[in-house]
């Protein structure tokens, strides 16, 4: 079920509900079903935060270049 709501979900919010899902399926009790339903809503849950992490690396990744090509320049201009 990834759609809208998972979008909106911040990574702290995702993380967190996550750490619950995992809690709930560790400690056991409940039915096939509703630990079925609880993994998958994991596995959803770990996307969102794989998507929040992906996008932070590449923000840095992008500062880190830009960086690089800001020294770049000032050494190679005769600063």
């Amino acid at each position: 079920m990834t759609g809208k709501v998972e979008e909106a979900l911040g990574y702290e919010q995702a993380r967190d509900e996550l750490i619950e899902v995992v809690g709930r399926l560790e400690a056991g009790g409940t039915t096939l079903e509703e630990s079925l339903a609880l993994w998958e809503r994991g596995e959803e849950l770990a996307k969102v935060c794989r998507r929040w992490l992906d996008g932070a690396r590449a923000r840095l990744d992008a500062a880190l270049a830009e960086e690089e090509a800001e020294d770049g320049q000032e050494k190679s201009g005769g600063g």
